[in-house]
């Protein structure tokens, strides 16, 4: 590892991680997740944001923590906006705080 990229890392229990990393969490009263990370590389769009995280990882994740006794939030990060992201969301969770109402609380 160069001098360069060693800059990069830090350190994350035991694990040296890349600071370029990007990786997703869910933190609630009940517990969190573990760390998910994004494939590097990866165009964070609205479509891989529902197919490959909320769908495969973080919604079953946060289910076998909470059940459907949750409140999903989330910032306004275009890929957490889409349509398509909201549509799923509005479906799949048992409550849903829409990126519209998190803008005008903001």
């Amino acid at each position: 590892m160069s001098q360069q990229d060693a800059s990069k890392t830090r350190p994350y229990r035991g694990l040296i991680l890349d600071t370029r990393a990007l990786v997703s969490v869910t933190v609630s009263k009940l517990g969190c997740t573990k760390l998910i990370f994004i494939q590097p590389g990866a165009k964070l769009n609205g479509q891989y944001y529902r197919d490959m995280l909320l769908t495969q990882k973080l919604l079953p994740a946060i289910r076998s923590i909470a059940g459907d006794m949750f409140v999903f939030q989330q910032d306004n990060a275009p890929a957490h906006y889409a349509q398509g992201t909201v549509e799923l969301l509005r479906h799949e969770t048992p409550q849903f705080i829409s990126p519209d109402v998190v803008s005008q609380q903001s």
